[in-house]
């Protein structure tokens, strides 16, 4: 009976010990899936980490960098020159492929071309922003009052000589911020739809007001202030006459939407330095024809 009751002990140790083999092989296998998919060595959802132009390693490759390029030498390219491309996709409202969009690689240059092909670094503020001592058609000190240090120096100049002359002026708008000109932007394509936006204001980096170095202006009444029937005033007439010797320019012009991108504008005024503003008004072109050549600078006839 002694012999009989230990083989029986004998036999429950070992299927004992078989039980517990096989339960501690399952529980292998779990810990080492839990601990791939931790480690990120399971394979995704198809949907993972990818959009519409790849995965997020790819799309990492092609994000244009948004720092100034430098020439070899150390200073800023030429005006004009290319800068770093976007990547490529198409913007049916505007009709501007984003492809052909490129990053200013000079900023900082006064006679710098920023318009629909052409934009800031998103993170770029000019860092010599001052209020010129010129009178607006606000009180407030807001934002839209600086431009940058040669700039204001020039347009107090240009409103003394207006004002010399009878004809005072006033600002209405200058520098704006990337920030607020999303919002100025966002407001208008809310209010028109984004394909008639885009035909009078900018894009956020897209924008001369972001440089600092442009403003609108009006009567010191306020009269007409940035609107189509202030090209009739004598202020508008008197701009267009001695802007240039200030070292401004009327950046949209009548008759160059084609080529500006933006409707006429008579009281957006450009500085762009008056060696430079004086040759674009001597030659008739545009600033995007003179700093790309693009046609022959021969002033047209009257």
């Amino acid at each position: 009976m002694a012999l009989l009751n230990s083989r029986r002990t004998t036999a429950a140790a070992l299927l004992l010990a078989a039980f517990m083999l096989v339960s501690a092989a399952c529980g292998d296998g779990g810990s080492k899936t839990q601990a791939d998919t931790a480690a990120g060595t399971s394979t995704p959802p198809a949907s993972s980490n990818t959009g519409s132009t790849g995965t997020s390693a790819d799309a990492s490759k092609s994000k244009p960098s948004e720092t100034p390029a430098v020439s070899t030498n150390g200073q800023n390219q030429a005006s004009g020159t290319p800068g770093v491309k976007q990547t490529a996709q198409t913007d049916t409202k505007s009709g501007t492929k984003t492809d052909d969009i490129q990053v200013v690689a000079n900023p900082a240059d006064v006679a710098v071309l920023v318009n629909k092909t052409n934009k800031l670094p998103d993170s770029y503020k000019p860092q010599d922003l001052v209020d010129p001592n010129v009178p607006f058609t606000f009180k407030e000190k807001l934002e839209k009052r600086k431009m940058r240090k040669e700039a204001a120096a020039a347009l107090e100049k240009l409103f003394q000589a207006a004002k010399k002359d009878n004809l005072p002026l006033a600002g209405v708008s200058a520098y704006r911020s990337h920030e607020t000109q999303k919002t100025v932007y966002d407001r208008y394509v809310k209010k028109d739809g984004e394909a008639a936006a885009n035909k009078y204001s900018a894009k956020p980096g897209h924008s001369e007001h972001e440089t600092g170095l442009a403003i609108d202006v009006a009567g010191s009444s306020g009269k007409c202030a940035a609107q189509d029937c202030f090209g009739a005033t004598k202020e508008a007439k008197w701009l267009a006459e001695h802007a240039a010797d200030y070292g401004f320019i009327i950046r949209y012009p009548e008759g160059k939407e084609g080529i500006t991108g933006y409707q006429y504008e008579p009281w957006h005024l450009r500085y762009v330095g008056v060696d430079t503003a004086k040759a674009i008004v001597k030659q008739g072109v545009t600033l995007e024809e003179y700093v790309k050549n693009a046609v022959p600078v021969t002033k047209p006839k009257s």
